[in-house]
């Protein structure tokens, strides 16, 4: 059979294509975005949402390395590196030598600092405007992140994502 007269297969369509939950990402998207836009309102042009959480744990709990910091804010090593890299560059934290001369710990500048307070204060409208957002659905975000931890618990996610591989 010549390869003129062999029909090809159509293509197997993109799985990409298809994002089960890609509204609650845009919506999360939607959420940080307002906020940036908020910063900016205030004149606050170089400072990004995912800065608030680090630089108020670097302000209540001093000079961190960046594994102590990944830990307390609840991050990884390298996620954690990436953005205090960001804030470094935004002039928001430098590093000095740390308690040996092998560890290096994050501060935060006169400029971070300076912040704090209105990050903070943010951080708690923020939580309530969530909170209310919560309350005007019939069906809280709060209860579905419950609701889908249990029945992790009772079947993993990576189980449900194996048994569905060939």
């Amino acid at each position: 059979m010549s390869s003129i007269s062999r029909r090809a297969e159509p293509p197997s369509p993109d799985p990409t294509v298809h994002l089960h939950w890609a509204g609650l990402r845009g919506l999360l998207a939607q959420m940080d975005d307002d906020i940036a836009h908020l910063y900016q309102d205030r004149g606050i042009e170089d400072l990004r949402p995912r800065f608030a959480k680090p630089l108020i744990k670097l302000a209540r709990g001093g000079p961190m390395t960046i594994r102590a910091l990944a830990e307390a804010i609840g991050g990884t090593h390298s996620a954690t590196s990436q953005t205090v890299a960001a804030m470094r560059s935004a002039g928001y934290v430098r590093s000095t030598r740390g308690t040996d001369a092998r560890t290096r710990e994050v501060v935060l500048t006169e400029k971070a600092a300076a912040l704090v307070p209105f990050l903070e204060e943010e951080w708690r409208a923020t939580e309530a405007a969530v909170a209310e957002l919560d309350a005007e659905v019939p069906y809280p975000m709060t209860q579905v992140v419950a609701d889908l931890q249990r029945a992790l618990a009772h079947r993993s996610f990576a189980d449900r994502v194996a048994a569905r591989l060939t």
